[in-house]
């Protein structure tokens, strides 16, 4: 059990929760922990922001009843959690594009800063529906922008940056760029489209996937996909795994029961 420290607003819908744990502060980007919020729920959540002293946090959109109660917790609630678990992602060094949709951004800024200590050059697209719903916008052009990364929006309603979906934007720069590795996280939906530009450009891609976890290190089987587990095979995926997993992969998915489901949402 660790303690809310502080709580910090990063969207209209959208806010990081921050309290110490040794252990989370250690976390590779990409990597998650199970979070439970008492007398509510358990759910995978990608651990945001650390730093040396022990400091973690998670960041939270209120989409179930889990989250939403997680979202309203307050400064000095007790919350439950367990991690890092989960591969992370895996380094490439040279020319890297990032493409994070709302709160899917988040592994993507710590992967960012990984990318920066081995003096890769960073394209970062962070998009949204609309300017009110992007995240992490000014600490990006503080932290990434001043060391000669690109940072670049798309929002759905044109209010901010490139008007149109992330993987338009991502088509556009396809034509006149060469990336050395694409990562990318967010709705299914937005990685799968960026996945089939990145096969026709045979550029690599590393793909942040979530799917419902119940225990977060391999042993319940419902994060399964294909013959792989979220869990413990994931949550980055390669392109060659995401070509084996391709009848589900930005198609359907499992729900609380089991049974498959469209995936709907972009």
């Amino acid at each position: 059990m660790v303690q809310i420290v502080k709580i910090e607003n990063e969207s209209k819908n959208v806010r990081t929760l921050y309290f110490y744990d040794r252990e989370l502060s250690k976390r590779r980007a990409g990597q998650f922990c199970m979070v439970w919020k008492p007398m509510e729920d358990e759910m995978p959540m990608s651990v945001s922001k650390v730093d040396a002293n022990g400091l973690a946090s998670i960041t939270v959109k209120p989409l179930g009843t889990g989250s939403k109660a997680l979202y309203e917790s307050k400064t000095g609630d007790f919350i439950g959690v367990r991690g890092p678990y989960g591969k992370p992602f895996e380094l490439v060094k040279g020319s890297c594009l990032l493409v994070g949709g709302g709160t899917g951004l988040v592994p993507l800024i710590a992967l960012a800063e990984e990318l920066d200590a081995i003096k890769s050059k960073v394209t970062l697209i962070i998009a949204g529906r609309s300017k009110d719903e992007l995240i992490f916008l000014d600490y990006v052009k503080d932290s990434l922008a001043p060391k000669g990364h690109r940072i670049m929006v798309s929002t759905d309603d044109g209010s901010y940056g490139f008007k149109g979906q992330a993987p338009n934007l991502v088509e556009i720069l396809l034509r006149s760029e060469r990336f050395d590795q694409i990562y990318t996280c967010g709705p299914e939906i937005m990685m799968h489209k960026i996945f089939l530009l990145a096969e026709k450009m045979e550029i690599n891609l590393q793909a942040g996937l979530e799917r419902i976890m119940k225990c977060g290190n391999g042993i319940c089987g419902s994060c399964a996909l294909g013959k792989y587990l979220v869990c413990k095979d994931g949550p980055i995926f390669s392109s060659k795994i995401l070509r084996e997993v391709h009848e589900e992969f930005g198609k359907k998915k499992r729900d609380l029961s089991g049974r498959f489901v469209e995936i709907t949402s972009h």
